[in-house]
């Protein structure tokens, strides 16, 4: 915007300080500010594509860099229905300055193109294999023939899932009714996980990327802390209810760290009941009857496919061998944060990029992995740049580590096995810290039962 331009539009609208945005910041009454312009989205809340958590979350705020990392540029036009004014004393700190230039590079270098061909090759080795493991169970016969078709089905749902992800970012071929039904089709008839449920989730985990109070990739009380200071019980602003560290809570973190794997192996569990659970909430949710329809006809094929098997031990043995493979994804999703920075209170959107550098870590790993990982060896790009395609993460790799050490922070970089260490330890860390029996809690029979001594 040049001078001449910038003093007509203060000349024109009501000039609101950053004092004066920061008290319309609930649901009833929503400011933001993006590029010194200040927009009232307090009606445009519940329709907003990405959900009402994000607005909800950086309410209030100058919200420039996630508007840009997040929207695409067709968005802008939207804006204009929405101003009140000009953000008076609107300021861009140098490391914004940096981050929005090497954003509008990586878009001129034409990097934020869908690459087509690989989701095409993705979606045959997926039918492929999903074949294998249906024509497996229906015409085999065998203990580890099944066990080996319950493996070929979890990676079927692993690499769903990597689509799902990126679905939910940017996009797969570009049209929003096609790449609709490949996420229903994908998301909730092929796994059973609704897609709605996971647009929420993620969101939200991105905009408050580690923030123990409003990111849900950490809020995993009773069975986890990654932080002391969920012994304070403190509130969950997306589940919407207090995280209490109770007697129960306390038993099951002091031996998080042999848990974890255990529980990661089963975790599909709490996802199916997590997307039943908002499907039948009032929440306002976009295609709702799509959405239970596909659900309804993954709870019709999946558990009919598992009722082929002759013997209930090789029914058993399909289902978990399945739902092992998917535990490694979900081990997967714990790597990048558990054992990064975290914080207590509301996302700064001012702090953008020293949020979402400190709040993950990236995984080493040769090129030829990058399919097991699906995107997630490449943390600190991909929640910088979180509508980038994952094949071009590794590109953008060598300019995004000199922005972090030109202004101190951190670019954190291990293996996958170090990962898993570093995560362990911080578990381990936490545990301790619970068995600290000077830091008491509510009286629970289980706990006392466990500890009493002599």
């Amino acid at each position: 915007m040049t001078d001449s331009s910038s003093e007509k539009l203060h000349a024109k609208w009501p000039k609101i300080s950053t004092q004066e945005l920061r008290t319309h910041n609930n649901v009833d009454d929503l400011w933001l500010s993006i590029q010194g312009k200040v927009y009232d989205v307090t009606k445009w809340v519940n329709t907003h594509p990405g959900g009402d958590l994000p607005l909800l979350n950086l309410a209030g705020q100058d919200v420039t860099d996630a508007f840009i990392a997040y929207h695409p540029g067709s968005a802008w036009k939207y804006l204009d229905q929405f101003m009140i004014g000009v953000h008076e004393d609107y300021e861009v700190s140098e490391i914004s300055k940096d981050y929005r230039r090497l954003l509008g590079d990586l878009k001129k270098a034409g990097l934020f193109k869908r690459p087509k061909y690989v989701y095409g090759l993705i979606g045959l080795l997926m039918v492929a294999m999903l074949v294998m493991s249906v024509v497996g169970v229906l015409f085999y016969e065998g203990f580890w023939t099944h066990v080996a078709c319950g493996v070929l089905m979890g990676a079927v749902w692993t690499q769903s899932g990597w689509i799902g992800h990126d679905s939910g970012h940017c996009g797969l071929v570009g049209n929003k009714r096609i790449d609709r039904i490949i996420q229903l089709v994908a998301g909730n008839g092929l796994t059973g996980i609704s897609i709605a449920w996971w647009k929420r989730n993620h969101n939200a985990h991105h905009i408050a990327c580690n923030s123990l109070e409003f990111d849900p990739d950490l809020q995993y009380i009773p069975l986890f802390a990654v932080s002391s200071r969920f012994f304070c019980s403190l509130y969950s602003y997306f589940y919407d209810r207090k995280m209490s560290f109770d007697g129960v809570a306390r038993v099951l973190v002091c031996y998080q760290h042999w848990t974890f794997y255990p529980v990661m192996a089963i975790a599909r569990i709490n996802l199916f009941g997590q997307s039943i659970v908002l499907l039948l909430s009032k929440k306002k949710i976009p295609d709702r009857a799509k959405e239970i329809v596909g659900l309804v006809a993954f709870w019709i094929w999946f558990p009919l496919l598992i009722s082929c098997m002759p013997t209930w031990s090789e029914r058993s043995a399909f289902v978990l061998s399945s739902f092992m493979v998917t535990g490694v994804q979900h081990v997967q999703f714990c790597l990048n944060h558990f054992s990064s920075s975290v914080y207590v209170g509301r996302p700064c959107s001012k702090n953008w990029f020293e949020s979402q550098t400190k709040g993950t870590l990236d995984i080493s790993c040769s090129p030829w992995l990058d399919w097991f990982h699906g995107g997630l060896q490449h943390q600190v790009e991909h929640h910088l740049f979180p509508r980038l395609p994952r094949h071009n993460l590794r590109k953008i790799a060598p300019f995004v580590k000199p922005l972090c050490l030109k202004y101190q922070l951190p670019y954190t970089m291990v293996t996958f096995w170090e990962a898993n260490l570093m995560t362990i330890r911080t578990l381990r860390a936490a545990a301790l810290e619970a068995q600290d029996m000077s830091k008491p809690v509510p009286k629970n029979l289980l706990w006392e039962a466990l500890n009493t001594h002599g």
